[in-house]
């Protein structure tokens, strides 16, 4: 017997308190009486264990948290993830289920460069538990290798997950190569955006919110065979202006251009130490990562959304958000034969003024 979903909260407390503390044998016993008081497996990692998982981002992006309980916790909960994978629930639905449910088989992967398995790690273990042959490949899966994978194994589909935006480049040469085998892809993760709007540009056959709603689409039978032939340019044809190329080649120059610019405009710079130093440089470089993006797209509203994320997380760390625009400036001056590129930092730098409405919280994570 299922427990009823307000009865959940309880077990999602008792979690979380385990976690941040770094015991992760708690944090598994209290998983275990989860399911011995009647918590159905799917409730446990929909509900549950993937609830705390998205309460350490938000902790962390309000810094009620450290990054070193932020790492614990995650690390926590993976340890009860395993443990729950290998739990006798999930290994006779492995086991007996696909005869069972007639289901076929699934490849679950991460996009290369996306290390944040954890969302493919708990629809593996849905689909698992529906019935599902699942092949799962783990974190940030070469696009070669895949294709590899699939030419060897034939699945029904391939589930595609990415957390961060900035890999949705990645994404869509991995989406077009599986399509180029015959495999429909299904995407998910919170790099496609909330409603799924990147998985539709980028010609994804099929995009789900979670894990459930993933199984439930997959139960109703895979998406059709994609047809062959479709290229990047299909999709993007704003691609032709190389706008995207040139700061995505040139993403080392610019970050250098706006450090050295930011410590002439900046004068704290100068005592700022090694590590202020560095971090300062990744911050640049995620602004230059997130504006390669928005120009793959053709998005402005990707980044001027990132940037008013990050103007919320500084403003929690005490940082006022204002911070940003010389680096924009920095950007503009050195992009200003990109007229596509040039829109979007202006457009970005009238959301942090206020001057324009602001985005919502986009698909990124800072350190």
């Amino acid at each position: 017997m299922t427990a009823p979903h307000d009865g959940l909260a309880r077990w999602t407390d008792r979690l979380w308190d385990a976690a941040v503390a770094g015991d992760e044998y708690a944090a598994v016993d209290v998983a275990l009486a989860a399911l011995d008081a009647g918590v159905g497996m799917e409730s446990l990692l929909m509900e549950v264990l993937a609830g705390v998982q998205t309460r350490v981002g938000r902790e962390w992006a309000a810094n009620r948290i450290t990054v070193a309980q932020e790492h614990t916790a995650t690390a926590v909960n993976e340890r009860v993830l395993a443990a729950l994978a290998h739990h006798p629930i999930t290994r006779e639905a492995a086991r007996t289920g696909a005869s069972a449910a007639g289901r076929g088989r699934i490849t679950v992967a991460c996009i290369d460069g996306e290390w944040h398995a954890f969302p493919a790690r708990i629809l593996t273990e849905v689909l698992r538990l529906r019935g599902w042959r699942v092949d799962h490949l783990g974190a940030q899966v070469p696009t070669p290798h895949l294709i590899a994978h699939l030419h060897r194994t034939a699945p029904d589909a391939v589930a595609l997950s990415s957390s961060i935006a900035t890999r949705l480049p990645s994404a869509h040469a991995a989406i077009t190569a599986c399509q180029a085998t015959g495999t429909p892809v299904l995407v998910g993760g919170a790099a496609f955006g909330p409603d799924g709007r990147y998985a539709r540009l980028l010609g994804a056959d099929a995009w789900a919110p979670d894990a459930r709603t993933a199984a439930d689409l997959l139960a109703a039978g895979p998406p059709p065979r994609p047809a062959l032939g479709r290229q990047t340019l299909d999709d993007l044809p704003h691609l032709d202006d190389q706008e995207y190329t040139f700061v995505a080649e040139s993403g080392p120059r610019l970050v250098r251009h706006v450090m050295a610019g930011l410590e002439q405009r900046i004068p704290e710079m100068a005592s700022y130490t090694v590590r202020q130093r560095r971090h300062t440089a990744e911050d640049v470089a995620h602004v230059v990562d997130f504006l390669g993006t928005a120009l793959y797209l053709d998005d402005p509203e990707l980044f001027s959304g990132f940037l008013a994320w990050t103007a919320g997380i500084l403003a929690a760390r005490g940082v006022p958000p204002q911070t940003l625009l010389p680096a924009l400036d920095l950007l503009a001056g050195r992009l200003t034969d990109f007229p596509r590129a040039t829109g979007m930092l202006a457009h970005a730098r009238a959301a942090l003024r206020g001057e324009e409405p602001e985005s919502g919280e986009p698909a990124w994570r800072t350190r």
